[in-house]
């Protein structure tokens, strides 16, 4: 749904549900959970609201998945290592 957003530049609720494989109510509901965390940002256009991303929060938003993701790869890469060293004991 951002990718479309991001792509069109803005939608509503009809125009994004006309583009996906859900219902509009569906659409609806995961707009306003975007916009409550502000990933989103609702202005009033006739009887619905079109959505545009907000691209600065967005941004903080990659910008923490990106660390935690870097946290996540530096643990799994201990933990492989950890495994090698256990695997080299065991064969010697």
């Amino acid at each position: 749904m951002l990718d479309l957003l991001l792509v069109e530049g803005h939608g509503t609720a009809t125009t994004l549900s006309q583009q996906m494989p859900v219902t509009r109510q569906a659409v609806a509901k995961h707009l306003g959970v975007l916009d409550r965390v502000g990933l989103v940002r609702a202005t009033p256009a006739g009887r619905e609201k079109r959505y545009r991303v907000d691209d600065a929060q967005l941004a903080r938003a990659v910008a923490q998945l990106s660390s935690v993701g870097a946290a996540w790869d530096a643990r799994l890469q201990r933990i492989k290592r950890i495994a090698e060293a256990i695997q080299r004991t065991r064969q010697d």
